[in-house]
């Protein structure tokens, strides 16, 4: 058995009650289904820090900058197997403070704000619907790290403390 790892990094805007999500149109690993705002896989020299790594891709994605974001957190890590690799998702949140830095464009596809009451009927990758499934219901109203572990059947999640 030889499984690589994939690392990928994913950040969910929110402003008010709504937040921004991305329809992915020519993604290698995904496509055509609505993911984070921004995201991607580690470059080699950022294998040991997720938050570097969306940062970067917030930046190229969106033009937005660490300074534009209050409460940016990593919230969740998700792991499942597939195709003979273990995904590693670190998956983010942050607000964003100015009305004028949500008039977002995206070269990776169609950008979209959405009332969060709106997205739990929406198309998404496999561990990220469960992730914003949890959020909405738990991780909103909590600021622990959470841990969640796919078995072709859902995710569990549970809290990851520091110890």
């Amino acid at each position: 058995m030889s499984n690589k790892l994939r690392n990928m990094t994913a950040i969910y805007l929110l402003h008010k009650s709504k937040i921004l999500l991305l329809y992915r149109q020519g993604g290698k690993v995904v496509n055509n289904v609505w993911v984070a705002s921004a995201g991607g896989h580690f470059e080699k020299n950022e294998l040991n820090d997720p938050k570097r790594c969306v940062i970067r891709e917030l930046e190229e994605e969106l033009g937005l900058a660490e300074k534009d974001l209050t409460n940016f957190k990593m919230r969740y890590v998700a792991l499942r197997r597939i195709n003979d690799e273990i995904r590693q998702n670190y998956y983010f949140f942050a607000e964003v403070l100015d009305e004028e830095k949500c008039k977002l464009t995206s070269n990776e596809g169609t950008l979209k704000w959405f009332d969060i009451s709106e997205i739990n009927a929406l198309e998404m990758p496999y561990t990220a619907k469960y992730v914003i499934e949890h959020y909405l219901n738990i991780g909103v109203n909590k600021s622990q790290l959470y841990c969640g572990v796919a078995d072709g059947k859902q995710v569990t999640f549970i809290e990851l403390p520091e110890y």
